[in-house]
């Protein structure tokens, strides 16, 4: 089994988290499986990021996590390529301030 480095296939999406969730955004790839994406938190500040087949339920998973939640943290300067659902909704929240949030669909880690 060999390892390839990250394929962008599709448009790269960004959006500015903060105390409230900011409309969500899709990144549409080229599969009907599981889709890799690359995500960057470029800002200062932990994110909450919330994703899900549909934008309302992307919006639902975006919630602070106190003791337990569906939103996944991203820490500042985070650079992580995450494997989930095809054509995937996306949006964040944070507990304080706010952060761009880039999301590049492909292939590989």
């Amino acid at each position: 089994m060999s390892i390839h480095a990250f394929v962008p296939q599709g448009n790269t999406v960004t959006f500015l988290a903060a105390t409230a969730a900011p409309a969500a955004v899709q990144a549409p790839g080229t599969g009907t499986s599981a889709q890799r994406y690359r995500v960057i938190n470029a800002g200062v500040n932990l994110v909450f990021l919330g994703f899900g087949p549909t934008a309302a339920e992307a919006t639902a998973a975006a919630t602070v996590v106190s003791t337990s939640g569906k939103a996944l943290p991203l820490l500042p300067g985070t650079d992580e390529i995450l494997t989930i659902l095809p054509n995937a909704w996306f949006t964040g929240i944070t507990s304080t301030g706010n952060a761009q949030i880039y999301i590049t669909p492909g292939v590989g880690v």
